[in-house]
């Protein structure tokens, strides 16, 4: 698993490539955690090329959802592919994050 962040327009973005289980989640959260929290800070995780996710991937999501929206942030989970989507939808996570799946590729105008 590959992370690398860019900073664009203020907006932190990280692209995430391969795969997210309970072997590669701990490299994930450690960049994440590594992250400057500041207030309304906005963040996006492009996950487009990322073709597996486990449930360990969800909890570091989840983690650093909330470290965002305690700083009164936003994060917006980009490039969700159908089989991540459905991931999301069935844990509910999708009714409480911000994302984009690959099929609308529409970038929410709060970001």
């Amino acid at each position: 698993m590959q992370v690398d962040l860019m900073e664009e327009n203020s907006i932190q973005r990280f692209k995430i490539v391969g795969e997210i289980d309970a072997f590669t989640a701990p490299k994930l959260k450690e960049k994440l955690d590594a992250t400057e929290m500041t207030e309304g800070m906005r963040a996006e995780l492009d996950l487009s090329d990322v073709n597996y996710m486990d449930s360990t991937g969800l909890g570091v999501f989840v983690g650093f959802y909330k470290s965002v929206s305690a700083v009164n942030g936003h994060l917006q989970i980009t490039g969700v592919n159908a089989r991540l989507k459905r991931l999301f939808e069935i844990t509910g996570l999708g009714d409480v994050m911000d994302i984009v799946s690959e099929e609308s590729g529409d970038k929410d105008a709060a970001l």
